[in-house]
Protein backbone atom coordinates (compact mmCIF):
# COMPACT_ATOMS: atom_id res chain seq x y z
CA UNK A 1 0.00 0.00 0.00
CA UNK A 2 0.84 3.21 -0.66
CA UNK A 3 1.84 6.07 1.98
CA UNK A 4 -0.91 8.77 2.98
CA UNK A 5 -0.18 11.61 1.40
CA UNK A 6 1.79 14.38 3.26
CA UNK A 7 -0.35 16.08 5.79
CA UNK A 8 -1.26 19.59 3.67
CA UNK A 9 -1.82 17.03 1.26
CA UNK A 10 -4.72 15.41 3.23
CA UNK A 11 -5.95 18.46 4.54
CA UNK A 12 -6.63 19.36 0.74
CA UNK A 13 -8.52 16.45 0.16
CA UNK A 14 -10.16 16.82 2.81
CA UNK A 15 -11.45 20.17 1.61
CA UNK A 16 -11.53 20.05 -1.45
CA UNK A 17 -11.01 16.06 -2.62
CA UNK A 18 -13.32 14.32 -4.65
CA UNK A 19 -15.41 11.47 -2.96
CA UNK A 20 -12.95 8.93 -4.37
CA UNK A 21 -10.33 10.56 -3.07
CA UNK A 22 -11.56 11.13 0.70
CA UNK A 23 -12.76 7.57 0.55
CA UNK A 24 -9.47 6.34 0.01
CA UNK A 25 -7.89 8.92 2.57
CA UNK A 26 -10.30 7.34 5.42
CA UNK A 27 -9.92 3.97 4.44
CA UNK A 28 -5.84 4.33 5.09
CA UNK A 29 -4.08 2.61 8.00
CA UNK A 30 -1.34 4.90 8.43
CA UNK A 31 -4.03 8.08 8.04
CA UNK A 32 -3.14 10.87 10.76
CA UNK A 33 -5.69 10.78 13.29
CA UNK A 34 -6.47 14.10 13.38
CA UNK A 35 -7.36 13.97 9.43
CA UNK A 36 -9.58 11.22 9.96
CA UNK A 37 -11.90 12.89 12.82
CA UNK A 38 -12.49 15.39 9.78
CA UNK A 39 -13.11 12.92 7.57
CA UNK A 40 -15.65 11.86 10.31
CA UNK A 41 -18.18 14.62 9.67
CA UNK A 42 -17.92 14.26 6.05
CA UNK A 43 -21.33 15.06 4.27
CA UNK A 44 -20.99 11.46 2.53
CA UNK A 45 -21.99 8.05 3.52
CA UNK A 46 -19.81 6.36 1.87
CA UNK A 47 -16.54 8.70 2.92
CA UNK A 48 -18.20 7.91 6.93
CA UNK A 49 -18.06 4.74 6.70
CA UNK A 50 -14.62 4.31 5.83
CA UNK A 51 -13.22 6.03 8.66
CA UNK A 52 -15.62 3.97 11.04
CA UNK A 53 -14.46 0.61 9.79
CA UNK A 54 -10.70 1.98 9.90
CA UNK A 55 -8.96 0.32 13.08
CA UNK A 56 -6.82 3.74 13.27
CA UNK A 57 -9.64 5.73 13.42
CA UNK A 58 -9.25 7.53 16.94
CA UNK A 59 -11.70 6.85 19.75
CA UNK A 60 -12.79 10.37 19.82
CA UNK A 61 -13.86 10.00 15.81
CA UNK A 62 -15.80 6.61 16.76
CA UNK A 63 -17.75 8.04 19.68
CA UNK A 64 -18.82 11.11 16.64
CA UNK A 65 -19.87 8.07 14.78
CA UNK A 66 -21.55 6.24 17.39
CA UNK A 67 -24.37 8.98 17.26
CA UNK A 68 -23.98 9.28 12.98
CA UNK A 69 -27.93 9.93 11.82
CA UNK A 70 -26.94 6.54 9.66
CA UNK A 71 -27.88 3.65 11.25
CA UNK A 72 -25.32 1.90 8.61
CA UNK A 73 -22.51 3.57 10.01
CA UNK A 74 -22.91 2.98 13.60
CA UNK A 75 -23.16 -0.57 12.77
CA UNK A 76 -20.19 0.08 11.15
CA UNK A 77 -18.29 1.11 14.55
CA UNK A 78 -20.25 -1.98 16.20
CA UNK A 79 -18.73 -4.36 14.23
CA UNK A 80 -15.34 -2.93 15.02
CA UNK A 81 -15.27 -2.62 18.57
CA UNK A 82 -17.29 -5.52 19.61
CA UNK A 83 -14.50 -7.96 19.01
CA UNK A 84 -12.08 -5.63 21.45
CA UNK A 85 -15.26 -5.60 23.97
CA UNK A 86 -13.16 -8.07 26.39
CA UNK A 87 -10.19 -5.67 26.72
CA UNK A 88 -11.82 -2.57 25.81
CA UNK A 89 -14.29 -3.37 29.18
CA UNK A 90 -10.93 -4.43 31.46
CA UNK A 91 -9.03 -1.13 30.48
CA UNK A 92 -8.18 1.72 32.57
CA UNK A 93 -7.08 4.38 30.47
CA UNK A 94 -9.00 7.29 29.01
CA UNK A 95 -9.24 6.17 25.35
CA UNK A 96 -10.00 3.07 25.94
CA UNK A 97 -12.49 3.99 28.37
CA UNK A 98 -13.86 5.86 25.72
CA UNK A 99 -14.03 3.30 23.18
CA UNK A 100 -15.92 0.96 25.72
CA UNK A 101 -18.62 3.85 26.39
CA UNK A 102 -19.10 3.59 22.75
CA UNK A 103 -19.93 0.28 22.13
CA UNK A 104 -22.29 0.28 25.27
CA UNK A 105 -23.90 3.15 24.05
CA UNK A 106 -24.16 1.18 20.56
CA UNK A 107 -25.41 -1.76 22.08
CA UNK A 108 -28.49 -0.13 23.58
CA UNK A 109 -29.11 1.94 20.04
CA UNK A 110 -32.52 2.62 18.99
CA UNK A 111 -31.55 0.32 15.38
CA UNK A 112 -31.87 -3.20 15.22
CA UNK A 113 -29.44 -3.30 13.19
CA UNK A 114 -27.24 -1.62 14.99
CA UNK A 115 -27.65 -4.09 18.03
CA UNK A 116 -27.82 -6.83 15.93
CA UNK A 117 -23.90 -6.88 14.60
CA UNK A 118 -22.71 -6.52 18.26
CA UNK A 119 -24.97 -9.40 18.65
CA UNK A 120 -23.35 -11.56 16.15
CA UNK A 121 -19.89 -10.86 16.92
CA UNK A 122 -20.38 -11.37 20.75
CA UNK A 123 -22.32 -14.35 20.58
CA UNK A 124 -20.59 -16.99 20.45
CA UNK A 125 -17.30 -15.26 22.44
CA UNK A 126 -16.27 -17.21 25.70
CA UNK A 127 -14.83 -13.86 27.23
CA UNK A 128 -17.05 -11.31 26.32
CA UNK A 129 -18.25 -8.76 28.96
CA UNK A 130 -21.31 -10.56 31.05
CA UNK A 131 -23.09 -7.64 31.82
CA UNK A 132 -23.19 -7.14 28.14
CA UNK A 133 -23.78 -10.51 27.21
CA UNK A 134 -27.12 -10.05 29.55
CA UNK A 135 -28.28 -7.01 28.07
CA UNK A 136 -28.74 -8.60 24.61
CA UNK A 137 -30.30 -11.17 25.69
CA UNK A 138 -32.90 -9.74 27.45
CA UNK A 139 -33.42 -7.50 24.01
CA UNK A 140 -37.15 -7.39 22.88
CA UNK A 141 -36.04 -7.80 19.19
CA UNK A 142 -34.80 -11.50 18.34
CA UNK A 143 -32.54 -10.50 15.64
CA UNK A 144 -30.26 -9.29 18.16
CA UNK A 145 -31.65 -11.79 21.14
CA UNK A 146 -31.50 -15.26 20.17
CA UNK A 147 -27.83 -15.62 18.48
CA UNK A 148 -26.48 -14.99 22.17
CA UNK A 149 -29.48 -16.82 23.98
CA UNK A 150 -28.37 -19.77 21.62
CA UNK A 151 -25.15 -19.86 21.44
CA UNK A 152 -23.31 -17.56 24.34
CA UNK A 153 -21.32 -20.16 26.60
CA UNK A 154 -21.51 -17.26 29.42
CA UNK A 155 -25.64 -17.86 29.64
CA UNK A 156 -25.74 -20.05 33.09
CA UNK A 157 -28.78 -22.22 33.57
CA UNK A 158 -30.23 -19.64 35.74
CA UNK A 159 -29.85 -16.94 33.53
CA UNK A 160 -31.88 -19.16 30.84
CA UNK A 161 -34.32 -20.34 33.55
CA UNK A 162 -35.18 -16.34 34.31
CA UNK A 163 -35.78 -15.71 30.40
CA UNK A 164 -38.09 -17.93 30.54
CA UNK A 165 -39.76 -17.03 33.38
CA UNK A 166 -40.23 -14.06 32.59
CA UNK A 167 -39.50 -13.58 28.78
CA UNK A 168 -39.20 -9.73 27.23
CA UNK A 169 -41.24 -11.21 24.60
CA UNK A 170 -42.85 -14.33 24.08
CA UNK A 171 -40.09 -15.47 21.27
CA UNK A 172 -37.66 -15.30 24.13
CA UNK A 173 -38.63 -18.39 25.11
CA UNK A 174 -38.63 -19.82 21.78
CA UNK A 175 -34.83 -18.93 21.27
CA UNK A 176 -34.29 -21.07 24.55
CA UNK A 177 -35.82 -23.69 23.42
CA UNK A 178 -33.38 -23.77 19.97
CA UNK A 179 -30.27 -23.50 22.49
CA UNK A 180 -28.05 -26.81 21.52
CA UNK A 181 -27.89 -29.33 24.36
CA UNK A 182 -30.57 -28.14 26.59
CA UNK A 183 -30.94 -29.40 29.67
CA UNK A 184 -33.61 -31.33 31.16
CA UNK A 185 -34.81 -28.68 33.92
CA UNK A 186 -35.15 -25.94 30.66
CA UNK A 187 -36.86 -28.06 28.90
CA UNK A 188 -39.64 -28.82 31.69
CA UNK A 189 -39.46 -25.17 32.05
CA UNK A 190 -40.23 -24.53 28.08
CA UNK A 191 -43.10 -27.19 28.12
CA UNK A 192 -44.31 -25.92 31.46
CA UNK A 193 -44.79 -21.94 30.67
CA UNK A 194 -44.28 -21.55 26.96
CA UNK A 195 -46.62 -21.36 23.63
CA UNK A 196 -47.33 -23.66 20.91
CA UNK A 197 -43.87 -22.41 19.01
CA UNK A 198 -41.40 -22.56 21.63
CA UNK A 199 -43.16 -25.64 22.20
CA UNK A 200 -42.77 -26.46 18.34
CA UNK A 201 -38.91 -25.32 18.77
CA UNK A 202 -38.07 -27.38 21.66
CA UNK A 203 -39.41 -30.68 19.95
CA UNK A 204 -37.18 -29.75 16.83
CA UNK A 205 -34.13 -29.38 18.66
CA UNK A 206 -32.58 -33.10 18.64
CA UNK A 207 -29.90 -32.14 21.18
CA UNK A 208 -32.58 -31.16 23.96
CA UNK A 209 -32.90 -33.31 26.52
CA UNK A 210 -36.34 -34.02 27.65
CA UNK A 211 -37.11 -36.28 30.30
CA UNK A 212 -40.38 -39.01 29.93
CA UNK A 213 -42.70 -37.32 31.97
CA UNK A 214 -42.62 -34.27 29.89
CA UNK A 215 -42.92 -36.20 26.91
CA UNK A 216 -45.47 -38.03 28.11
CA UNK A 217 -47.32 -34.32 29.02
CA UNK A 218 -46.62 -33.18 25.02
CA UNK A 219 -47.87 -36.80 23.61
CA UNK A 220 -51.31 -36.01 25.22
CA UNK A 221 -51.12 -32.93 24.24
CA UNK A 222 -50.43 -33.58 20.59
CA UNK A 223 -53.82 -34.53 19.47
CA UNK A 224 -54.80 -30.90 18.71
CA UNK A 225 -51.17 -29.66 17.36
CA UNK A 226 -50.41 -32.07 14.85
CA UNK A 227 -47.11 -29.62 13.77
CA UNK A 228 -46.09 -31.36 16.93
CA UNK A 229 -46.91 -34.46 16.25
CA UNK A 230 -44.70 -33.81 13.55
CA UNK A 231 -41.50 -33.32 15.22
CA UNK A 232 -42.06 -36.39 17.79
CA UNK A 233 -42.42 -39.19 15.18
CA UNK A 234 -39.12 -38.10 13.91
CA UNK A 235 -37.70 -37.18 17.46
CA UNK A 236 -34.54 -39.39 17.78
CA UNK A 237 -34.45 -41.72 20.89
CA UNK A 238 -38.19 -41.94 21.48
CA UNK A 239 -38.82 -44.25 24.64
CA UNK A 240 -41.20 -47.32 23.70
CA UNK A 241 -44.00 -46.52 25.94
CA UNK A 242 -44.35 -42.90 24.53
CA UNK A 243 -43.85 -44.77 21.09
CA UNK A 244 -46.98 -46.17 21.65
CA UNK A 245 -48.64 -43.34 22.98
CA UNK A 246 -47.90 -41.38 20.23
CA UNK A 247 -49.29 -43.81 17.61
CA UNK A 248 -52.79 -43.24 19.78
CA UNK A 249 -52.84 -39.70 18.55
CA UNK A 250 -50.78 -39.30 15.50
CA UNK A 251 -52.81 -38.54 11.93
CA UNK A 252 -53.14 -40.95 9.33
CA UNK A 253 -50.46 -39.51 7.64
CA UNK A 254 -48.01 -39.90 10.47
CA UNK A 255 -48.55 -43.33 11.59
CA UNK A 256 -46.48 -44.86 9.08
CA UNK A 257 -43.49 -42.91 9.27
CA UNK A 258 -43.55 -44.07 12.87
CA UNK A 259 -44.14 -47.33 12.27
CA UNK A 260 -41.16 -47.53 9.83
CA UNK A 261 -38.59 -46.06 12.67
CA UNK A 262 -35.25 -48.69 12.81
CA UNK A 263 -34.88 -48.10 16.52
CA UNK A 264 -38.18 -49.88 17.34
CA UNK A 265 -38.82 -52.84 19.78
CA UNK A 266 -39.65 -56.12 17.34
CA UNK A 267 -43.11 -56.44 19.68
CA UNK A 268 -43.97 -52.27 19.73
CA UNK A 269 -43.30 -52.27 15.76
CA UNK A 270 -45.53 -55.55 15.24
CA UNK A 271 -48.35 -53.45 16.96
CA UNK A 272 -47.68 -50.41 15.26
CA UNK A 273 -47.48 -52.32 12.17
CA UNK A 274 -50.82 -53.50 12.84
CA UNK A 275 -52.47 -50.25 13.61
CA UNK A 276 -51.06 -48.77 10.07
CA UNK A 277 -53.28 -52.05 8.61
CA UNK A 278 -56.33 -51.29 10.49
CA UNK A 279 -56.26 -47.29 9.78
CA UNK A 280 -56.21 -48.58 5.95
CA UNK A 281 -58.93 -51.06 7.24
CA UNK A 282 -60.83 -48.03 8.53
CA UNK A 283 -59.74 -45.35 5.73
CA UNK A 284 -61.96 -48.35 2.85
CA UNK A 285 -64.51 -48.88 4.74
CA UNK A 286 -67.74 -46.53 5.15
CA UNK A 287 -68.81 -48.04 8.32
CA UNK A 288 -66.47 -48.31 11.59
CA UNK A 289 -66.62 -51.40 13.70
CA UNK A 290 -66.66 -50.42 17.49
CA UNK A 291 -63.64 -50.56 18.04
CA UNK A 292 -62.36 -48.71 15.61
CA UNK A 293 -64.91 -46.03 16.09
CA UNK A 294 -63.77 -46.08 20.07
CA UNK A 295 -59.86 -45.55 18.14
CA UNK A 296 -60.99 -42.92 16.16
CA UNK A 297 -62.75 -40.64 19.15
CA UNK A 298 -59.80 -41.24 21.19
CA UNK A 299 -57.55 -39.55 18.11
CA UNK A 300 -59.84 -37.04 18.58
CA UNK A 301 -60.28 -36.68 22.02
CA UNK A 302 -63.85 -37.06 21.91
CA UNK A 303 -64.54 -38.55 25.84
CA UNK A 304 -67.99 -38.71 25.17
CA UNK A 305 -68.28 -40.93 22.14
CA UNK A 306 -65.58 -43.07 23.71
CA UNK A 307 -67.74 -43.65 27.04
CA UNK A 308 -71.01 -44.51 24.95
CA UNK A 309 -69.08 -46.99 23.13
CA UNK A 310 -67.79 -48.53 25.86
CA UNK A 311 -70.87 -48.78 27.74
CA UNK A 312 -72.92 -49.90 25.02
CA UNK A 313 -70.30 -52.61 23.79
CA UNK A 314 -69.66 -53.46 27.72
CA UNK A 315 -73.00 -53.55 28.50
CA UNK A 316 -72.71 -51.22 31.30
CA UNK A 317 -74.41 -48.54 32.22
CA UNK A 318 -72.85 -45.01 31.37
CA UNK A 319 -72.52 -44.04 34.83
CA UNK A 320 -70.16 -47.43 35.76
CA UNK A 321 -66.98 -45.95 32.74
CA UNK A 322 -67.56 -42.40 34.14
CA UNK A 323 -66.87 -44.08 37.50
CA UNK A 324 -63.95 -46.11 35.93
CA UNK A 325 -62.47 -42.63 34.52
CA UNK A 326 -62.87 -40.68 37.14
CA UNK A 327 -60.97 -43.02 39.64
CA UNK A 328 -58.47 -43.28 36.97
CA UNK A 329 -58.16 -46.91 37.53
CA UNK A 330 -56.30 -48.55 34.86
CA UNK A 331 -57.34 -51.68 35.49
CA UNK A 332 -61.22 -51.01 35.61
CA UNK A 333 -60.57 -49.07 32.18
CA UNK A 334 -58.58 -51.91 30.87
CA UNK A 335 -61.37 -54.47 32.56
CA UNK A 336 -64.56 -52.54 30.30
CA UNK A 337 -62.62 -52.76 27.04
CA UNK A 338 -62.04 -56.60 27.69
CA UNK A 339 -65.89 -56.89 28.50
CA UNK A 340 -67.01 -54.60 25.42
CA UNK A 341 -64.61 -57.58 23.15
CA UNK A 342 -62.28 -54.49 22.04
CA UNK A 343 -58.97 -55.74 20.99
CA UNK A 344 -56.06 -55.00 23.65
CA UNK A 345 -54.97 -52.31 21.83
CA UNK A 346 -57.73 -50.06 22.76
CA UNK A 347 -56.42 -50.35 26.47
CA UNK A 348 -54.00 -47.53 25.98
CA UNK A 349 -56.67 -44.54 24.68
CA UNK A 350 -58.85 -45.74 27.21
CA UNK A 351 -56.43 -44.90 30.04
CA UNK A 352 -55.12 -41.80 28.52
CA UNK A 353 -58.10 -40.36 27.00
CA UNK A 354 -60.77 -41.31 29.42
CA UNK A 355 -59.02 -42.05 32.47
CA UNK A 356 -56.41 -39.07 31.88
CA UNK A 357 -53.30 -41.22 32.89
CA UNK A 358 -50.00 -40.38 31.66
CA UNK A 359 -48.39 -42.66 29.00
CA UNK A 360 -45.24 -43.86 31.60
CA UNK A 361 -48.58 -44.99 34.42
CA UNK A 362 -50.84 -47.29 31.90
CA UNK A 363 -50.15 -50.46 32.80
CA UNK A 364 -48.90 -51.84 29.32
CA UNK A 365 -49.88 -55.08 27.39
CA UNK A 366 -48.09 -58.20 28.18
CA UNK A 367 -44.99 -58.48 25.17
CA UNK A 368 -47.08 -60.25 23.07
CA UNK A 369 -49.39 -57.39 22.53
CA UNK A 370 -52.22 -59.49 24.77
CA UNK A 371 -53.96 -58.04 27.58
CA UNK A 372 -51.85 -57.55 30.87
CA UNK A 373 -54.70 -58.90 33.45
CA UNK A 374 -56.39 -62.12 33.31
CA UNK A 375 -60.05 -62.91 32.60
CA UNK A 376 -60.41 -63.80 36.55
CA UNK A 377 -58.83 -60.35 37.05
CA UNK A 378 -60.87 -58.69 34.86
CA UNK A 379 -64.16 -60.02 35.47
CA UNK A 380 -63.66 -59.33 39.33
CA UNK A 381 -62.93 -55.25 38.28
CA UNK A 382 -66.37 -55.52 36.58
CA UNK A 383 -68.03 -56.73 39.09
CA UNK A 384 -66.59 -54.48 41.85
CA UNK A 385 -66.81 -51.47 39.52
CA UNK A 386 -70.66 -52.11 39.42
CA UNK A 387 -70.88 -52.11 43.35
CA UNK A 388 -70.37 -48.23 43.67
CA UNK A 389 -72.76 -47.84 40.64
CA UNK A 390 -76.01 -49.61 42.23
CA UNK A 391 -75.35 -48.37 45.82
CA UNK A 392 -75.28 -44.86 44.68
Amino acid sequence: MKPPPSYEAAKRIVAEGTEAERIALASHPEAAPEILYFLAGDGQLRVRAAVAANAATPAQADSLLAGDGDPRVRAVIGRKLAPRAPALAEATDRLHGLAWRTLCALAADTAVMVRAVIAEELQAMPDAPRDLILRLAQDAAMEVAAPVIRFSPLLTEADLLALIEAPPVPETVTAVARRPRLSESLSDAVAARAGTEAITALLENDSAAIREKTLDTLIAQAATHQEWQQRLVRRAGLPPRATLALAAVVADHLLEPLAARTDLDPTLARVLRARVDLRLERQGSGHLPPELAFEEAGLHGDQGTMLRLLAEQAGVPMRAVEHAARLRSGKALISLCWKAGFPPRCALPAQTVLGHIAPSATIPLSPEGGWPLTEAEMRWQIELLSEPVEAR
